[in-house]
This record gives structure tokens, sequence and C-alpha cells, in this order.
């Protein structure tokens, strides 16, 4: 009889499949675990089948004593499956980073895969989250009282990324990389307590499923696709109205818009309309607590600012007898 062939292998290959650039080189981006190996390797069905060009980049961190074996023995396995390129690139952490741990391995992983495709001249890279990372990212969304759009979790398309596998589970990784006989690497920082994706992952979301909802994890998941249709929805319609309600740019490149036209604009809107005028003033992102702040000015009460907002951005109400009454100005960071 011949060994069972998991349903795992094959959902994994038709989402893969649909992620691929069936004209230009697309990266498989592998640490080496569970789930970027099984990402790897049906990938590799499909460049077998001469389907894509699939190659892989393993990114180093250089944050485990054993991460030089770790990346060898990576790079070893995704050669043996067929992947061609295949890459190792370093990623300088910075260790003295104010975003914490977590994070500035993050930004070091994704300055690592732009090097990589610029390297390679790949136009997409595939990684491997999957629907538990999904849940682990709106749970910790929900815990800090996010809104729509980061409770949409981990995006599927994302400029050249892609991330087929957030139909897929944890434990279908794992099976896949049994049936491929694959020998993937046990991170030891996804059990470490310290970090709270890791506490997330191995005493909350095991929490709850035994004392709340042992679909906990789908139904984190389903709410992210909820969510990211809302939020995709929200975003166009305020894009829209940015666009009607932005006036010509000031002498120092200040933004304005009509108070009247925001306060009739609904919230989920004029919220949204504020942070791209934020945005489009070379600021980052506004916190719901700075929005929050700035829509104040728009009663024509109390204080007409300035209020400071993310990446120096100001914003004041336009006073009586100045060019900019009953307006909200938007001021750029003058360096």
């Amino acid at each position: 009889m011949s060994p069972r062939f998991p349903d795992s292998v094959n959902r994994a290959r038709r989402a893969v499949e649909a992620a691929l650039d069936p004209e230009g080189l697309t990266l498989v981006a592998c640490s080496g675990g569970a789930d970027s190996l099984a990402l790897a390797t049906a990938a590799a069905f499909h460049r077998a089948q001469d389907a894509a060009q699939v190659g892989a980049v393993v990114v180093d961190h250089q944050l485990h004593p054993e991460s030089e074996q770790v990346t060898a023995t990576a790079l070893a396995q995704l050669t043996r499956l067929g992947l061609a390129p295949v890459i190792s690139v370093t990623a300088a952490v910075d260790p003295d980073s104010g975003e914490g741990p977590e994070a500035a391995a993050r930004t070091a992983r994704y300055r690592a895969f732009a090097q990589a495709l610029a390297q390679t001249g790949a136009t997409r890279m595939l990684l491997a989250h999957t629907r538990d990372d999904q849940a682990e990212q709106v749970l910790l969304g929900l815990a800090r009282g996010s809104g729509t759009r980061t409770l949409a979790g981990i995006p599927a398309v994302r400029g050249p990324f892609r991330r087929p596998l957030l139909g897929l589970t944890r434990a279908d990784t794992e099976e896949i990389c049994a049936h491929a006989q694959l020998q993937p690497w046990q991170d030891p920082a996804n059990a470490d307590s310290r970090f709270l994706r890791s506490r997330v992952r191995t005493e909350i979301l095991p929490y709850l499923e035994a004392q709340l909802n042992g679909s906990i994890r789908e139904s984190l998941a389903r709410t992210a696709q909820i969510a990211a249709e809302d939020a995709a929805y929200l975003e166009e319609q305020a894009k829209a109205r940015f666009a009607r309600l932005l006036e010509d740019p000031g002498p120092q490149g200040e933004l304005r818009m009509e108070l009247q036209a925001l306060l009739e604009a609904p919230p989920a809107i004029r919220r949204r309309v504020i942070a791209l005028a934020v945005v489009a003033a070379g600021g980052s992102n506004p916190s719901f607590e700075r929005l929050t702040a700035v829509e104040k000015l728009l009663t024509k009460t109390g204080s007409a600012g300035p209020i400071e907002l993310e990446g120096g951005v100001l914003a004041h109400r336009g006073t009586r007898g100045s060019p900019d009454y009953a307006k909200l100005v938007i001021v750029p960071r003058l360096d």
C-alpha cells in the first residue's frame, strides 16, 4: 500500500500556484522552519513542472549561536528541492533599536528581502505566514484596541510579497514537511515567553481554545478576512473624499480642507481622510489618540492647535481673520 498523500500537500500546491509570477522569478523566503519549508516544497512542485521560475532566499538574523548551521541546513534542503537560485542574506538587526527585539528583527528582515529581490531580479517573494500567524496577529490587534485595518491582520498581497499559506495551519505545514521528509528547524524564540507573540502562541491561544472556543484560531482568521474587506472599502471611500476636499497646497506645502466638509463625513471616513493628509504631508500613519485630538479642532471651540502628529507634522485650525479660516491645516515638517 502506498503512503497516504496528505490533502494539505494539494491545498498548499494550489495556493502557491496562484501566487507565483508566471513570467518572472519568484523567491521563497525561508527560515528553515516548518512553515517556510512547506512553502518551498509546494513551490518546488511547480518549478519541476516548468510552470514557473522559483528560487529561494534564507535570511540569517544571526540571533542564535547555531544560526550559521541553521542557514547551511536550510540552503541544502532548498537546493535538494530543485529551487534555483538559492541564496542567503544576512539581516543586520539593530540591538539598540527602540522598536523592541521583535520589531527590530522584522525591520532587518524586510531590508534583507529587498536586498534579495534586487540581487536576483525576482519580481515576487512568497512568505510563509499561516492561519495560526493570522490568528495571533488579530488577537494582538484586539489587545491593543486597534482599528479595522489592524484587525484585518496579515495581508495576502502587499507589494511584491505574497502569502499563499494563510488558509493552512501550522499542523498542515508540519504534515507537509513530514511527507516530504524535510527536517525543519525549531526556533527556540517561538517558545520564549519573554516575547509577547510567543506568549500568545504558546499560552494565550491554547487557553482560549480550552476555555472559550476550540475553533478560536479559525474564528480570528475569519475576523481578519471580514475586516480586510471592510477596511479596503472604507479606504477607497476615504481616498475619493480626500481627493475632493483637498485644496491647492500652501506656499510651504500646507494641506488644507474645509472644516464643515470634514464634519459632514462619517467618523470612519473622516479619520481616514485626516490620516491620508498626515501621510501626504510626510508624516506617518497617526494613532487613534492623535486623530481624535485633530477631530476636536473641527468644532471651532477650544484650542486651535497646533497638534504635533507622527513624523513631526503639525495640524491646526485656521482662525478668524487668517486666510485659512474655517479650514483644517496640515503643515509638513520643515527641517
